[in-house]
């Protein structure tokens, strides 16, 4: 499959809040930072990609 399930967590308080796609070809090498709502801290905040 050209895509693969990732996690992303709260830079923060390191909790686990959304699973999304990437596409393995399209996106380079780094791990994915979103900007996204992180419902433990009531606050929109950077949630990057875990493996």
């Amino acid at each position: 499959m050209p895509r693969e399930l990732i996690t992303l967590a709260c830079t923060e308080c390191k909790s686990r809040n959304y699973v999304s796609t990437k596409n393995k070809k399209g996106q380079p090498t780094g791990r994915l930072e979103l900007r996204k709502f992180c419902a433990k801290c009531g606050k929109h905040i950077m949630h990057r990609e875990q493996k």
